[in-house]
């Protein structure tokens, strides 16, 4: 009852939020560096298809050693990639400090919305705990 999708979806979205805070950190902390590759997160494609929000055609298992797809919710994890193919100085370096510190502001504000909707879900199971009263 009180493990649902959505405490699941907002529980995954708080540990995507601080792998993601890591990564840029990491990226801007060798922005310097020659030859660094970025890196990046790679989640709501994920998580999209585990909720089944994507819109395309059903996928069948046809032969039980067939991987399942979509997943379940409790398998989607975050992944960190690496950017290899792009570059931004003469040196290979190719994390653009701008786009990062862009995305740390996102990242930032992606975390507060999941942090307040998970406060207002655990609001309400108080609330519905404690039968109304204080």
């Amino acid at each position: 009852m009180f493990f649902t999708p959505t405490l699941l979806a907002l529980e995954k979205a708080l540990q995507t939020a601080s792998l993601r805070q890591r990564t840029l950190a990491h990226n801007i902390a060798n922005a310097n560096t020659p030859g660094f590759k970025r890196s990046y997160v790679s989640f709501e494609e994920e998580l999209r298809a585990a909720l089944n929000l994507d819109p395309g055609l059903p996928l069948a298992r046809t032969h039980p050693r067939h991987l399942p797809y979509p997943r379940s919710l409790a398998d989607v994890r975050p992944e960190v990639r690496q950017d290899l193919y792009t570059a931004m100085r003469q040196d290979g370096n190719n994390v653009d400090i701008d786009r990062e510190m862009v995305e740390l502001a996102m990242n930032s504000i992606n975390y507060s919305a999941a942090v307040q909707q998970l406060n207002q879900r655990l609001a309400m199971l108080r609330y519905v705990i404690n039968e109304g009263r204080r």
